[in-house]
């Protein structure tokens, strides 16, 4: 079996792969940028023409921050508008029939009861500093979802819940709050700062999937047989949330982060900057009925992302980032 797996270099694409290659029936396949634009939609229907692909994981997809959101709101929607069609539709030119596109939680309308259930999706409106962004996804969703009602195909959504791991971007300028919090401290720390200003009020609540959890989680969901798949989903629901059920606070994950790192000062909340959604906590009732469950604590997983950091990313002088 040939299993492309578009954004391998991603965190979300790296998980994949290496899930998948504990499978010896599997040819895995992946497109460096330098020789398959995304964006381009005639070298992704050359690629795809090219090579013989039975099925394909989309985890490609520009992602940022609420900082990055915020200033590139032109480029996160056109270039995830960009590469999910490119890839959806190039994979139905070339008769692939099966497909998993992954979404996002910010997919749901800001003020959504909570949890969130996947029968939620256009019922209010998206939360505005990352609304560009989910606009893209909530076209992806529609666009797999009408290649099914249209063609037939077996393409289906995953949307997890806000995800960390290892090969995260820790860039402060466009990083998501997981990493961020783990550059911040650990910086902090070798520099011998004694307070550490974040974003917000530290209330909102947060729920958060190890990028592991999701791969096994995708895997999972896309080799379900579609009979069975279909029968078990709602009918007005075509995609499925994952994530772990359970919420925390950003200022409860910053002093796990800040104790991880050995931070021992004092942390600042500027309540003067955005705090995004109040709350965000996922149904995934649908996921456990169709067998999977996380197995990743948070307290492990931060942990494990630590030690990935320290292997991959960490500087012994660190200017201070503004």
């Amino acid at each position: 079996m040939n299993i492309f797996v578009a954004g391998h270099k991603g965190m979300v694409g790296r998980s994949i792969v290496r899930a998948l290659k504990a499978r010896p029936d599997i040819s895995i396949l992946t497109a460096e940028k330098d020789s398959v634009n995304l964006l381009d939609q005639q070298a992704v229907m050359n690629y795809f023409s090219k090579n013989k692909i039975d099925q394909v994981y989309l985890a490609a997809a520009k992602v940022g921050g609420i900082n990055s959101n915020i200033s590139y709101p032109g480029q996160f929607l056109y270039e995830n508008l960009a590469i999910q069609s490119n890839v959806i539709h190039g994979a139905h030119s070339c008769d692939v029939n099966k497909l998993m596109f992954f979404g996002s939680s910010c997919i749901y309308p800001v003020n959504s009861p909570q949890p969130i259930c996947e029968d939620s999706l256009l019922k209010g409106p998206l939360e505005p500093t990352n609304e560009p962004y989910a606009i893209a996804k909530i076209s992806g969703i529609k666009l797999c979802e009408s290649y099914r009602n249209q063609y037939g195909r077996d393409y289906r959504c995953i949307m997890p819940t806000n995800l960390y791991g290892p090969f995260d971007n820790f860039d402060l300028a466009n990083c998501h709050v997981i990493p961020a919090l783990f550059e911040r401290f650990h910086n902090a720390v070798k520099r011998g700062s004694d307070v550490v200003v974040l974003w917000g009020s530290g209330t909102p609540l947060r729920e958060f999937l190890y990028v592991d959890d999701l791969a096994a989680a995708a895997i999972h969901l896309h080799n379900i047989e579609p009979n069975i798949y279909r029968q078990r989903l709602p009918s007005s629901v075509f995609h499925v949330n994952v994530g772990t059920g359970r919420e925390c606070t950003i200022s409860e994950v910053a002093n796990k982060i800040a104790a991880i790192t050995g931070f021992m000062g004092k942390i600042q909340f500027d309540s003067k900057m955005p705090d995004g959604a109040p709350r965000k906590l996922l149904d995934v009732s649908l996921a456990k009925s169709l067998g999977w469950e996380h197995q990743t604590g948070l307290s492990d997983g931060l942990n494990r992302t630590y030690a990935w950091y320290l292997q991959n990313r960490s500087k012994d002088i660190v200017p201070s980032a503004q």
